[in-house]
C-alpha cells in the first residue's frame, strides 16, 4: 500500500565565542539537522536507545535515524552531552545523503571534508561544535554547496515501463519520478536544467543510475519537461525539497494537514488541505474511527460506514479535481467533517 509519503534552510549568522554552557546538546543538534531536510520519521521496530525512551523529546526521529544508520552510537545516545564537531559532521553528511551510508564513517571524514570543505580537515572533531547557530551555519554551508553542484541526468523509458522499481512500485515512464543512488524513497527533488533554466519536481522511487558520471535517471515525462528527448542527457542542479508526505509535489510548498477527529483520536498524518489528482489519501489513526461518507466534487455521496482499526488504513484515490468532504466519527459518535481540495498538478 502506497503511503503519502526542503526548502533549504539558509542562515546568515555571526558566531561569537561561546562558553561550554552554550554548547548545543546531541539531542537538540540532531533535531536541528533533521528539521533541515523535511523528512518524515515513521515508527520503527528498531530497539530505541536506552536513554531516549518512548515519550521523550525526539524519540521518533532519533529512533528512526538509528534504524536507518544515520546514528550509530550503540546502546546509549547521551542526549544531553555536548555535540562534538565530528558527530555533527557525520550526521550532516548522512542526513544530506552525500554518499552511501556505509561509506560515511569517522574514518572517512577527511575524504568527505575534501569534497565538501565546510570545516578544516585538521579541525578538532572531538571538541564541541559550539552553539546551535554554529551548527546551522555548517548545515547552511553544505546545503548551499549541494544546491550549486551540477549533475548529469539522463532518462529511462520504454525498456523499464511497467517493471518494478527498487522500492516496490511499478515504473511509469509518464509519471514525474526519478532514480537516485542515495536519496531516500519519496524524496521530492526540483531538477533544473542549467542550459535553459527549465525545472521539474520529481519523486524518488527507484535506485540508479548505474552509468559512470550520471547522477539521476528521470522518467520520460520528467526529462522531456526540461530537455528534448533526443538529447538523452542534460546538466542540472538539484534542490532537495523534502519528503512527499510533508511537501506538495506540485508547488514544493510544505503540506498542511487536518489531524484530529477528537482530542484522543488522531490521524498518523491526516487529511491534507490540498493534494494532487492521482495521489492516494491513506488514513490511519491511533484509535478506531469510522469513515461515514465522502461527498465528491459533483455532489455524489458515497457511504462507507467502515470501522478502521489502529492496524488498518482507509485509502482513497481521487480521479476528478475539486472539493472532497469527509465525515469521520469516533467510537462514541462524535462526528467531524474535513475537506480536501484535489487539483491537477500539470
Amino acid at each position: 500500500m502506497q503511503k503519502f509519503i526542503l526548502t533549504l534552510l539558509v542562515f546568515t549568522v555571526c558566531v561569537p565565542a561561546v562558553s561550554a554552557a552554550e554548547n548545543v546538546s546531541r539531542r537538540d543538534g540532531f533535531l536541528l539537522l533533521w528539521e533541515g531536510i523535511a523528512r518524515s520519521a515513521d515508527e520503527t521496530r528498531e530497539k530505541p536507545f536506552t536513554d531516549v525512551p518512548g515519550g521523550s523529546g525526539g524519540f521518533t526521529e532519533i529512533t528512526y535515524a538509528k534504524a536507518r544508520g544515520l546514528i550509530d552510537d550503540g546502546e546509549s545516545f547521551r542526549p544531553e552531552d555536548s555535540l562534538t564537531l565530528g558527530d555533527a559532521l557525520l550526521w550532516l553528511f548522512r542526513t544530506r545523503n552525500v554518499d552511501d551510508i556505509d561509506a560515511m564513517t569517522p574514518e572517512s571524514l577527511p575524504t568527505l571534508l575534501g569534497n565538501y570543505p565546510i570545516a578544516g580537515q585538521d579541525a578538532e572533531t572531538d571538541e564541541p561544535v559550539g552553539t546551535s547557530e554554529k551548527l546551522l551555519a555548517l548545515a547552511n554551508k553544505l546545503d548551499t554547496m549541494l544546491a550549486e553542484e551540477v549533475h548529469e541526468v539522463s532518462l529511462y523509458s520504454e525498456k523499464f515501463h511497467g517493471k518494478g522499481t527498487a522500492f516496490g512500485e511499478s515504473f511509469d515512464m509518464y509519471a514525474l519520478t526519478a532514480a537516485h543512488r542515495t536519496f531516500p524513497a519519496n524524496t521530492l527533488v526540483k531538477v533544473t536544467n542549467v542550459e535553459n533554466g527549465k525545472s521539474v519536481i520529481v519523486r524518488i522511487n527507484d535506485r540508479g543510475p548505474y552509468v559512470e558520471g550520471r547522477d539521476m535517471d528521470l522518467s520520460l515525462a520528467a526529462f522531456t519537461m526540461i530537455a528534448p528527448r533526443g538529447q538523452g542527457v542534460a546538466r542540472a542542479r538539484f534542490q532537495r525539497l523534502g519528503d512527499a508526505s510533508l511537501v506538495d509535489a506540485c508547488t514544493g510548498e510544505t503540506r498542511r494537514y487536518q489531524k484530529r477527529i477528537t482530542r484522543d483520536v488522531r490521524f498518523h498524518r491526516g487529511v491534507p488541505w490540498k493534494s494532487a489528482i492521482g495521489e492516494p489519501l491513506v488514513l490511519g489513526a491511533n484509535r478506531p474511527f469510522v469513515v461515514r461518507d465522502v461527498t465528491y466534487p459533483d455532489g455524489t455521496v458515497e457511504w462507507f460506514e467502515d470501522w478502521i482499526l489502529p492496524e488498518e488504513a482507509f485509502t482513497l484515490t481521487a480521479s476528478i479535481p475539486g472539493i472532497y468532504t469527509f465525515r469521520f466519527s469516533n467510537g462514541t459518535g462524535h462526528t467531524r467533517k474535513m475537506q480536501m481540495e484535489m487539483w491537477q498538478c500539470r
